[in-house]
Formats: C-alpha cells, structure tokens, sequence
C-alpha cells in the first residue's frame, strides 16, 4: 500500500534526466521514500536494467515497487557499497540521493520531525536507533549543544540557547516539542519564530541522525561505486548539505585543496555537469517542499 503523505519528488525529470539513463544500467536511489524518483527510472530502464533502492525508514518498505528489475534495502545510505557488495555488485552507472527529511516524515506527527505539531522529542529517520533529539537536548553537554547549534542551525545565538536548555532541564527533563519551545521562548520572536524554530529542529535532527557524517560516507563510497561516465545526481536542502556535495565533486574532497603537480595542475574525479539547478516557481507552487532545493549533477571522469 502506498502513502499518500509521500508528496511528490521534487525536480522529478531533471535529476533522473541527470542519470543519463542506459537502458541496460545499473542505477541506485539511495532515497526512497515514496519511491517517486525510482519509478522514473524503471520507466526509463529496459528489461536488463537494474534499480537498486536504499531507505533507513521502515515506514518507507510499504511503498516497495513489484517489478523483478527492482530491490529495495532498508538500511542507511552509508552503508551503500557493504550492501551492494550482498548482491554482487561493485560498480554502478548512476546514483541518485535526495536529501532532507520526506514529506511523510514530515507530516507523521509523532515523529517529531515538524513545527507544526506537539510531539515526543524523536526525530529519528531510523526508528531502531537508540539515540533520539530526546537524548540530544537532555543529555549533551551545553557546550556541544551549542556547537550543534551553531554548526548544523547556523543559529547565532547558540550559546544562549543551549544555557537555557541546561538550566531547564536540571529541573524536569524536556520531553516534548513544545516544552522544547517554551524553554527558548525568548529566542523566538513572533514575527520569526517558525523559521527560528525550523534551524533548531534541523540542528537537533542532523545530529540525531548523524546526518553530515552519513552524506560525506555516502559521497566517498560513490565515487569509488560509480564506473567512468557514471552519474551523480543530489539533491540538498541547505548550505551545509549543498558546501559537501559542491566541494566534493570539484575537488573530491571535503577540506582544502588537492594536490597540484609541478605544473600547478591538479586531477579531479568529477566533472560538474552544468550548473545547480533550482526548481521553478511552479514547482514550488505545488511541492512546498521544493522551495530550498538544489541539484547537482557530475559525471565520474
């Protein structure tokens, strides 16, 4: 049975457009989800292709495509080339990761992944996982709470934030989303306070999930995955996500600068095909969700 809440995928045609689909290929969705972008690429694939899926949500098997040319793995897209190498394979054609949280997540309340509800703190993509944002905002030291504040929020005032959350908690242990609110009420100013309280949500969400950790393992494995002229196709959701991945497929790496020769020449593994893409105000007319979206696409040289 299919969810309904899974949304439609955001800029559909132009990342699996970015795959350069060959019929008989090899392609991986390492984000499923409501397996939207996977569809598309069977649809493109001949009967000898070959589509590999990777979602951590159990809520997301429901949505499992019957086709024979099509196998999904629940498990962490860090994971990808230990999982692969299951089936046998060790290169591919084309890679495709949307990232960010599903619309179903999203809209699940008891999830805790929205604003828009009360709800336990969790925020966990894996449900079996033992650390959940309850964990992060009662547990952590005020100085690495205001670390991921700052890092993974790009709050500025972190460091207040995190006090408040250590001074609250010594009294009761904060449970829910909106007692998380009303402790750092004073950050929230009226006229700001969804897009305030989304930073914090995000911040708590990607160390709950280890989120950058994953994405930069996801990278490396893919590039060392993906056979000459194969595809990468990402799409990301904010500037911490966008710096990696734009970093990593002009310099194939994360920090600094690759090592030049003595002409002052350097290789690259990747070549960026075109520039980001954005959706269009269409788009983001009918899938909110697409308003902060980026596409990079690059082809393995």
């Amino acid at each position: 049975m299919e969810h309904n809440e899974y949304h439609n995928p955001v800029l559909l045609t132009e990342t699996v457009d970015g795959l350069n689909i060959k019929p008989d290929g090899v392609y991986v969705d390492v984000t499923f989800g409501g397996g939207g972008h996977s569809k598309e690429i069977l649809r493109r694939l001949g009967p000898d292709g070959k589509l590999f899926a990777f979602d951590q949500d159990t809520d997301a098997l429901q949505n499992a495509l019957k086709d024979d040319r099509f196998e999904l793995i629940n498990a962490n897209f860090r994971d990808i080339k230990r999982f692969l190498r299951v089936y046998g394979i060790k290169e591919v054609d084309g890679i495709l990761a949307d990232l960010g949280v599903s619309s179903h997540q999203f809209d699940v309340a008891d999830r805790g992944f929205s604003i828009r509800f009360d709800a336990a703190l969790d925020m966990r993509m894996n449900q079996n996982s033992n650390i959940s944002a309850y964990e992060i905002v009662n547990e952590y030291e005020e100085k690495e709470l205001a670390r991921i504040f700052f890092d993974y929020g790009e709050l500025k005032p972190a460091r207040g934030m995190a006090a408040a959350i250590a001074n609250s908690r010594i009294k009761t242990p904060i449970k829910n989303t909106e007692q998380l609110k009303e402790v750092l009420s004073k950050f929230l100013p009226p006229h700001r306070s969804n897009k305030i309280l989304a930073q914090i949500y995000q911040a708590i969400r990607i160390e709950v999930n280890q989120e950058m950790d994953a994405l930069k393992e996801f990278l490396e494995q893919s590039l060392t995955l993906l056979k000459p002229k194969g595809r990468l196709s990402v799409i990301s959701y904010h500037s911490l996500e966008d710096r990696l991945v734009k970093r990593f497929i002009k310099n194939g790496m994360f920090e600094g600068e690759p090592e030049r020769d003595f002409f002052g020449r350097f290789e690259v593994p990747f070549k960026a095909i075109g520039k980001h893409i954005i959706p269009t105000d269409k788009e983001i007319e009918l899938n909110n969700r697409a308003r902060s979206a980026k596409l990079r696409i690059a082809e393995k040289k």
